[in-house]
Order: structure tokens, then C-alpha cells, then sequence
């Protein structure tokens, strides 16, 4: 079949250039017929479809491909067979033909049956206040130049489009949490409904339509701030197509190229900053007069008041290892002497963990999310050291504790002394019942007077719990007993009890 361009030379050499027939074929190299139908049929282009398309390889297996394409049809989208696999299918039925004649049939019956169709959508509106939605995405950062993969939280008002991002170490339900709590902080209110998809931390079981079993921690967030969740069908992630396109916003303009950061904390600052600048810059899609920022703005007062902090944590039981430490999310982190041989209960929220015991809080640390780190906390093997002051010079909590200056200084001074590692665990027994600033008080003022003892610094710390009242010195009493009679060998001890009188005196 001649191309168009041929098809215009011929024309213009003839209607144009005034070339009869045979001077055509001659210089233009074409056949006489080619030309007459050219200048006949009076057309610009020609085209061949076949009436009829012999199938020499596929024709005895027509029904089996069929076959295969129906069963395939009504499977979910995750289940079908690809066609490679069709075509191996029925090699091993012994057909002999060729990948291609098969993909060929089915392009064809898929046209006929008229699965091959564009897909249709129904424009939504959104009341101001009416819904958000949320999603998850992965992100790839450098943080303090080690390659690290982030959960980045999307929260995005369906009215306004004002969107929100922050990111996170995992994609727990304490960090599901903790999402919505700073979105709704910045956007300083809710909506009456949430749109999500089947995510686990959220959605127990799946049943026929939107029913769905939810999980009783995330029901209470919903109940706290007062919003209805509503989750998508399956795989149907136009559901909430709004979130879905911030994802690939996001990702492209804020995270590419890879970004550099020095902590999480830097990064969420970062996003913040981005996500208002982009709203402030860009108009909405349906009010276009309008920015993003503006349409926010507005849309607050419609917005469901914040009523405050969720108590976001996720529990879970566990036990304490007989080296006073507990095991959550592959790290070990310390607690209280005390809690050995009973269970506790882990709070873990977004960026720390408090470990209670019958409700009362045995242990609290900033949250870890390396792998194999142990987190201690010195104060909590105090305790432990009353039958053990051995391990204070090597214990593994002790390495890099650091103290106020002067119980530093005692501890150091302590060191050179034959008992002085249980001198150091005497007084670092008064914190519990004094409180760490009259003990740091009390080591100060036995420094000052030259003393580093625990007897001295246990009896400056007795003496301002409990001090004693102001003695006063009898002068008739002092002279009585300076003009008794005193044996030799109690001199001394009586020049100590004058000179503790006249101290107390002034």
C-alpha cells in the first residue's frame, strides 16, 4: 500500500505539473494502475483490512483460548494469568503455534467482548469540613549521610485540597496516631469523615460492601476526634484519588532530587514548610481564582474543632529479663530493679516508650528504631548496686553516665579509695529520698571544706532534712567544767567537746 506522500505526489504531478499517466510511471517509479486508481477514486490515502484472517495455528484451539480468556475475565485483577502464562497453558496441551498468533487472538476477542474501553469517572464534590483522606508512602532520604527509607503519613482536606506530610521511622499504629494528631493540630480542626483504604493497623476483616471490622484502639482515635472512617473496596485506589495524586506530587516535587537531612525532626520541618509554600503558590483545580492556602483559610471555620491530643500509644505485654530489661521492636530497653519476675506493659508512642507495671510507670525512654540497640537508664540499677558495687566501675549501664559536676567530682575522688566504690553507691542510694539536686548540694558543700567521704555527705544531707535547733552556750556551765579536775587522757576529748560547744554558740 502506497503512503500518503506518494499518494500527494502523484496528485500535485498531475492536477499541478500538468504530467500525463505515462510520464507519472516513468518518473515516479509507480505501477499504471496504482496511478489511475490514484487520480479515479479522487482520495488521499488508502487502506487494506483483510475480511478474513485465516487462523492456520490457532483455529483448532479457538475454544481452549477462549477458554482460558473467560476464566480469566472474572478473576480479581491479582489472580489473572498473564498471557505468556496462557500460551505456556497450551504448550502444555500440546499447541505448537507462536506467542505472538496468541496475543493476537486475544487483543481481538478482548475488542469483540469490549473489555478494551476507556474508563469513565463521575466528578465528586466535597462540602467544606466534610472529609480528608489518608495514605501511606515510601520515601527514600540520606540522614546524617546513611541511606534510610521513610514512611511519609499524607493527610489531604477533600474541599480545600490543602494537603499535609509527615514522616516517620515505621508505619505502626502508634505513628497512624500521631499522623493525624499533628495534621489536625496544623489544620487546627477535623472532618466529620475520613477516607482510607484497608490499611492493617485500621481495618481487622474485610466483609461484603463498606462493612468493616476496625480496630478497637483506632475506633477510639476516630471517637476522640470525632470523625466517621470509611474505608475503600479493595484495590481501588481512586476511592480516595486525591491522596493518591498527592503522593506523586509529594514525591516528585518534594523529594526529588534524594534529600539530604541531619534528623526526622528536620525532615517534618522541612515538609511543612513545603506543603504551606505550595498552597500559598498554587491555584485550586475547580476555583482557580482562587489558591489552595486561600480555599484552606476559609474552609477552617467549617472545620470540627480540635479538641486536643489523642492518647496515641499502641500496648503490648512483655516481660523482664532478669538484667532488668525489656524487649520491644528489636531493642532491649531498661527498667526499674524492682519489676524483675513480673510482667509489664509497653506504651509505645511515635518517638518514645513508657513501660508500666500495675499502672504505675517503671521506666521511660526515647524510642530507638535501630536494630539490636539496648537503651539504659544508670538510675534504674541504683538498686542493684546496695548488694553489688563491683559494677559500678564495669557495668554496662554506667559506661557513659554522666553526672552532675559534683557528684562527679566525689566519684572520681572516690576511685583512688580501697571501699570507694561503696562510699559512691551509698550516696547515689540517697537520690531516691533526697532528689538529685540536695544530693549534688550536699557533695558540693563537703568539697568545699576539703572532705569527699559518704559518711560526711550522708550527714550534711540528714542535717538539712531534719535540722537541729540552735544550741546555746552557757558561760556559768563552760567555766564550771573549765576549773574542774580532768585526767591527763581525757584532755583531748574535753578540748573537742569545749570546741564543739563554742561552734554551736556562734
Amino acid at each position: 500500500m502506497k503512503r500518503v506522500d506518494t499518494i500527494a505526489r502523484v496528485r500535485r504531478a498531475f492536477h499541478v505539473q500538468g504530467w500525463s499517466v505515462k510520464k507519472i510511471v516513468r518518473e515516479l517509479h509507480v505501477s499504471r494502475n496504482t496511478v489511475r486508481k490514484i487520480l479515479r477514486s479522487d482520495e488521499t490515502d488508502f487502506s487494506y483490512e483483510r475480511e478474513r484472517q485465516p487462523l492456520p495455528k490457532t483455529g483448532a484451539w479457538k475454544g481452549e483460548i477462549e477458554r482460558f480468556l473467560s476464566a480469566n475475565e472474572g478473576k480479581p485483577s491479582r489472580e489473572r494469568l498473564t498471557l505468556i502464562r496462557i500460551y505456556e497453558e497450551l504448550r502444555a496441551l500440546g499447541y505448537d503455534g507462536s506467542y505472538d498468533a496468541i496475543r493476537r487472538y486475544a487483543k481481538g476477542w478482548s475488542k469483540d467482548r469490549g473489555a478494551v474501553m476507556a474508563e469513565a469517572y463521575v466528578p465528586l464534590y466535597y462540602a467544606p469540613g466534610e472529609a480528608y483522606q489518608f495514605d501511606w508512602s515510601h520515601e527514600i532520604v540520606l540522614i546524617q549521610g546513611v541511606t534510610t527509607t521513610v514512611k511519609v503519613a499524607h493527610v489531604r482536606l477533600c474541599h480545600s485540597r490543602m494537603m499535609f506530610a509527615r514522616a516517620y521511622m515505621r508505619e505502626s499504629q502508634e505513628m497512624v496516631f500521631d499522623a493525624h494528631d499533628k495534621a489536625f493540630a496544623f489544620f487546627r480542626g477535623t472532618c466529620t469523615r475520613g477516607i482510607y483504604d484497608n490499611m492493617k493497623t485500621a481495618v481487622e476483616a474485610v466483609f461484603v460492601g463498606k462493612e468493616r471490622l476496625y480496630n478497637r484502639r483506632f475506633l477510639q482515635m476516630c471517637s476522640h476526634y470525632l470523625v466517621h472512617p470509611v474505608a475503600c473496596t479493595p484495590a481501588s485506589g481512586w476511592e480516595k484519588g486525591q491522596v493518591e495524586n498527592q503522593v506523586g506530587l509529594v514525591r516528585e516535587r518534594f523529594f526529588t532530587p534524594r534529600l539530604r537531612v541531619k534528623s526526622l525532626e528536620e525532615l517534618n520541618v522541612w515538609l511543612l514548610d513545603k506543603c504551606v509554600a505550595y498552597a500559598k503558590a498554587h491555584g485550586h483545580p475547580e476555583q482557580t481564582a482562587q489558591t489552595v492556602w486561600q480555599m484552606f483559610e476559609a474552609e477552617r471555620d467549617s472545620l470540627v474543632r480540635y479538641v486536643g491530643p489523642f492518647d496515641g500509644f499502641h500496648c503490648v505485654p512483655a516481660s523482664v529479663s532478669k538484667t532488668c530489661t525489656v524487649r520491644f521492636d528489636n531493642n532491649k530497653y531498661s527498667v526499674l530493679s524492682t519489676t524483675v519476675g513480673r510482667p509489664v506493659e509497653v506504651h509505645a508512642y511515635a518517638d518514645h516508650i513508657v513501660i508500666k507495671q500495675d499502672g504505675v510507670t517503671v521506666a521511660e525512654h526515647r524510642r530507638s528504631f535501630g536494630r539490636g540497640d539496648t537503651v539504659y537508664d544508670p538510675w534504674h540499677y541504683v538498686p542493684v548496686l546496695a548488694r553489688k558495687p563491683g559494677a559500678l566501675r564495669n557495668g554496662a549501664p554506667f559506661r557513659e553516665w554522666v553526672l552532675p559536676a559534683a557528684m562527679e567530682k566525689v566519684r572520681k575522688r572516690l576511685k583512688s579509695v580501697d571501699d570507694g566504690d561503696r562510699q559512691t553507691v551509698a550516696i547515689l542510694g540517697c537520690v531516691p529520698g533526697d532528689g538529685l539536686t540536695a544530693v549534688e548540694a550536699a557533695c558540693q558543700e563537703a568539697l568545699d571544706h576539703g572532705v569527699c567521704s559518704a559518711s560526711v555527705i550522708i550527714n550534711i544531707l540528714a542535717r538539712s532534712r531534719d535540722p537541729a535547733p540552735a544550741a546555746t552556750l552557757q558561760i556559768p556551765d563552760a567555766l564550771r567544767l573549765a576549773h574542774e579536775p580532768v585526767a591527763p587522757v581525757g584532755f583531748v576529748r574535753y578540748g573537742a567537746h569545749i570546741r564543739r560547744l563554742s561552734r554551736a554558740a556562734i
